[in-house]
């Protein structure tokens, strides 16, 4: 009995193995150039629909966020909830980094459009993740 248990065990081991994605170029770029710039993974694997889409609602999400002067999350070790949103923010990739680079989004947070503006903020950092996420699951040829 232990050893047909044992037997499946690297059998199946050897199977996942064997399913697993080849590690290739595009499977690098595409997530690294996509959290970079929203909507560029695609953009690189020709995906111009998909890429302009995400490009544009990423990117005028993160804009919305900011004209409406939500706050963007510095990193820190305090409070979770504060961990969580630099979280979200960081998503954005280079759009986070411009924010960073010409102090924007350091307002204190004073009225309800503020706070919606911060929840805009993360939630393009968030999409933009998945964004990145969809575009190495395209480059290793999971999703067509």
């Amino acid at each position: 009995m232990a050893n047909s248990s044992s037997g499946k065990k690297s059998s199946e081991a050897i199977d996942s193995k064997a399913a697993a994605p080849p590690l290739t170029t595009m499977a690098v770029l595409a997530p690294a150039v996509g959290w970079l710039i929203p909507g560029a993974g695609h953009l690189i694997q020709r995906r111009w629909l998909r890429g302009g889409l995400l490009l544009g609602s990423i990117a005028t999400m993160f804009v919305l966020g900011l004209l409406m002067q939500g706050h963007v999350y510095q990193p820190n070790g305090g409070d979770i909830l504060d961990m969580l949103g630099f979280v979200g923010d960081v998503g954005a990739g280079g759009l986070y980094i411009l924010t960073q680079v010409m102090n924007w989004g350091q307002g204190a947070i004073s009225h309800a459009t503020a706070d919606y503006g911060t929840k805009y903020l993360i939630v393009a950092g968030l999409l933009n993740f998945i964004s990145a996420a969809d575009a190495y699951h395209i480059a290793v040829g999971k999703k067509p």
